[in-house]
């Protein structure tokens, strides 16, 4: 567990959210589909109990590591690292935040939070965050962290109809200011 505040932790994904993470995306299902290509896969709670059996499975194996992130006590969404390369020591930063909790900080604090985990617990070299050229909300994160925009991967995501561009951006361990 991570505690970032009183108000907001993460915590590792336990099959007791499923049903909370399968309502969350549900109720947002439109707005999440913009950017997320899993949304039409989560069709029921068992789809979400299927993610977080992996998730465990992952983390178990050291290759990825989800946590729930709670704000005020309720989970609200998703946040961690969707793969860690040890042998190179990259890992990267993935997220999503229902849009009823956003324009309070919640992401970019748990973004500043992994990204310390990144460097002092799992001794990462660098972590990446990337995000769709068009996904203005998912790049202020990294921009706000003072990441560098490395640069642009071209059609690196099918999303449901159409391929995106990802902007890729990174931050070293020697260039993180922990706060």
């Amino acid at each position: 567990m991570i505690k970032i505040s009183d108000e907001l932790l993460l915590r590792p994904v336990a099959i007791e959210d499923a049903e909370i993470l399968f309502t969350l995306t549900d109720k947002d299902r439109l707005y999440l589909r913009e950017w997320l290509p899993w949304v039409d896969a989560t069709k029921t709670v068992e789809d979400s109990k299927n993610y977080i059996i992996s998730s465990q499975k992952g983390e178990k194996a050291g290759t990825l590591l989800n946590f729930a992130i709670i704000w005020k006590g309720k989970i609200v969404g998703i946040s961690g690292f969707n793969e860690i390369d040890r042998n190179n020591r990259i890992t990267y930063i993935g997220y999503w935040l229902s849009s009823a909790y956003q324009g309070n900080g919640i992401m970019t604090q748990a973004a500043r939070a992994l990204t310390d985990y990144a460097f002092v617990e799992l001794h990462m070299n660098k972590v990446e965050i990337r995000a769709a050229v068009g996904n203005q909300k998912s790049r202020s994160i990294p921009q706000r962290l003072e990441y560098t925009e490395e640069g642009i991967l071209r059609s690196n995501e099918w999303l449901y109809d159409h391929f995106v561009d990802h902007v890729v951006y990174s931050i070293l361990a020697d260039e993180w200011r922990r706060e």
